[in-house]
């Protein structure tokens, strides 16, 4: 691995880098928190500017920008700061692009401070969050997820719409399965006005899935299945089943139990569409995909970012005889689109 030097030579820089870079997740927190990249976008660009449009000091706010700058967020030219085009298109408030929410679930304090008992999780076999770390039944952090996240998810949520032909606009009844902010279901909805949406999370989750579905206008064509994905009667005849970063959560005997529950749930031609981080089979590449291992480590009993051979198997353990895996899009998830 290169060091964030750019230089070959072996240093001890990426040593102190890595276990130094959570003041990086730390300043980014702060300005989206403080809304330093919307105010700069809005012209607001001094210091000065940024304490009475901020507020805060003007020690804090120069040493906080000056940072953004050494980290690839801000550009600088003395005294003013610019936003990066990364950080205008995904920071800026403004931006019908911006993802800055994500940093409510991304940087959850008890998902950070549980990430620094990791060795303890690897020795004794359990998540580092405590209990059954994210899969505990009704677990808030599911909340938080749906109000943040939604954002992030609009990219991939509009690729599986096209790559399903959901604006071709036919009748179909769609399963959302652990449908979290609803972003999937509702970009179905919207491009076919024909499609009924049957939304499953727990009831709580749904309600902030129901108040996205309202604002995006399609709300009469979302109904609620609350509960467990896995206890929940799901009833019958989906055209589609959308199973969208859910099934790295478990193991493959457990993703093999719920295959089979939404096999029997399909109509006749029916498919299920997977959305997923898949890493190639050497586990390492690509980054996106396969650094998504670590996160189920330290938040999941014995979720994985499972590979293409491995997701192929579970679905042929489910019966399900086509499983077409598709390249990765944009996100860096990838589609496995599978038929009975």
């Amino acid at each position: 691995m290169a060091s964030p030097t750019g230089s070959a030579k072996p240093n001890p820089f990426l040593v102190y880098y890595t276990l130094n870079a959570y003041q990086n997740t730390a300043a980014l927190r702060a300005a989206i928190d403080l809304d330093v990249f919307t105010a700069i976008g809005e012209g607001h660009d001094s210091i000065a500017a940024l304490v009475k449009r901020c507020g805060g000091t003007a020690r804090g706010l120069r040493i906080l920008c000056d940072h953004l700058v050494i980290i690839g967020f801000l550009a600088k030219a003395e005294p003013r700061y610019a936003l990066t085009a990364e950080s205008a298109l995904y920071l800026d408030r403004r931006s019908p692009s911006c993802i800055a929410s994500a940093a409510g679930f991304l940087t959850l304090p008890e998902t950070v401070t549980a990430f620094m008992s990791l060795a303890d999780a690897i020795r004794n076999g359990e998540p580092a969050l405590k209990g059954e770390g994210s899969l505990s039944p009704e677990n808030p952090v599911w909340v938080e997820f749906a109000r943040s996240m939604g954002p992030m998810t609009r990219g991939p949520a509009e690729e599986m719409a096209r790559a399903i032909d959901a604006p071709a606009g036919k009748k179909w009844k769609v399963l959302d399965l652990a449908a979290g902010h609803g972003t999937f279901g509702i970009t179905v909805a919207r491009h076919n006005p024909n499609a009924e949406i049957f939304a499953q999370d727990w009831n709580q989750v749904l309600d902030v899935a129901m108040e996205s579905a309202r604002a995006a206008g399609v709300e009469g064509q979302i109904h609620r299945l609350p509960g467990s994905a896995f206890e929940v009667e799901l009833g019958s005849g989906y055209n589609v089943i959308l199973v969208t970063n859910f099934l790295h959560h478990f193991d493959p005997p457990t993703n093999e139990k719920l295959l089979r529950k939404l096999r029997a749930a399909l109509a006749p031609g029916g498919l299920v569409v997977t959305l997923e981080f898949i890493p190639n089979e050497d586990r390492v590449t690509p980054a996106r995909a396969a650094g998504f291992a670590m996160t189920m480590l330290g938040t999941t009993p014995s979720g994985d970012a499972y590979t293409a051979s491995e997701y192929r198997r579970m679905f042929e353990n489910a019966g399900f005889s086509s499983n077409d895996v598709r390249p990765p899009m944009a996100s860096g998830h990838s589609l496995i689109v599978s038929r009975v």
